[in-house]
């Protein structure tokens, strides 16, 4: 090993929080709140798995996703020198190959915790930290076509927090209402993340990201961002009236509906409207999340 030079010994340590920045705390959110509606839909009272359930918080949000933000920012590094020059990497805040040890480091402990809470939860853990590097990084790299990279957004940010969460709570595999939901709000998650890429359709279609606006042109990927949204939000209606939960299923049946006559505002001009539309419809998106697994809380065996 080659000595230290004196620039490398008298150089200042990255400040801490370039490394936060790196984790996006703004981005834990989705995962988190999913993570609760599984608490919910468990049908357990808090009190008696609350070490579980903040686990798992920690687990879906700051760990899970967080790795996720670090392993983006590395392989993306080269594109942030040009559009973003002053993310923690390419400023050089963060430097040489750190974020990438710092990714490793913080999957690491992810997987360390998943396996903490039980087989179950340490399977999806293992899902979402492997999509979290597919999605970023070589020879995968999900993120430059939006119909797989869309996916595996959407898995990691509804479905896998809402299936851990009930796997965490329950202490073993969910019942197949549980999983049915989560997979379902998973689907329509997909058309989330469409409506992110409308912002960025000249740069994407300049780096070569092959995003669905991209793919497909601005009108058309509008509807089948809107179509992937509300046919998983129909068939969740379906379900929860067949369950016998007519009020849960009224419930979001009028989330969705108000949804449905937001979009067709979206679809007159979706470049121009996507953010409007991502900021108020899928705030109606989550709140039918809340509703059905409180909805199907009552199902579970035992409620305390």
């Amino acid at each position: 090993m080659g000595r230290a030079t004196a620039t490398e010994l008298t150089a200042p340590r990255p400040a801490w929080t370039a490394y936060i920045e790196l984790l996006k705390p703004i981005t834990w959110f989705p995962p988190m709140w999913a993570f609760g509606c599984g608490v919910i839909a468990s049908g357990h009272a808090l009190p008696e798995r609350w070490p579980f359930a903040l686990a798992g918080i920690l687990l879906a949000g700051p760990l899970v996703c967080g790795a996720s933000q670090i392993v983006n920012d590395w392989f993306d590094r080269e594109v942030d020198a040009i559009n973003e020059p002053d993310r923690p990497v390419p400023s050089g805040r963060v430097p040489g190959r750190n974020a990438l040890w710092f990714a490793i480091l913080w999957s690491s402990v992810s997987l360390a915790v998943g396996a903490a809470l039980g087989s179950w939860v340490f399977a999806a853990t293992v899902v979402g930290v492997a999509l979290a590097w597919a999605y970023s990084a070589p020879p995968f790299r999900l993120k430059q076509n939006g119909w797989f990279g869309n996916a595996a957004v959407g898995l990691c940010y509804e479905g896998l927090p809402w299936f851990t969460a009930s796997a965490a709570i329950l202490g073993g595999l969910p019942p197949l209402p549980v999983i049915a939901l989560a997979l379902l709000y998973s689907i329509g998650a997909h058309g989330i993340m469409t409506l992110n890429d409308f912002k960025a359709i000249p740069g994407d279609r300049k780096l070569g990201i092959r995003t669905l606006p991209v793919q497909l042109g601005a009108r058309k990927a509008a509807r089948v961002a809107a179509g992937v949204m509300l046919v998983p939000q129909l068939i969740v209606v379906a379900l929860l009236f067949g369950w016998g939960l007519p009020v849960s299923a009224a419930t979001v049946l009028a989330l969705t509906g108000v949804q449905a006559v937001m979009m067709v505002h979206f679809l007159e001009s979706p470049i121009e409207r996507a953010t409007w539309y991502s900021a108020l419809g899928v705030t109606l998106y989550v709140l039918g999340m809340l509703a059905s697994a409180a909805g199907i809380r009552s199902l579970m065996v035992p409620v305390a």
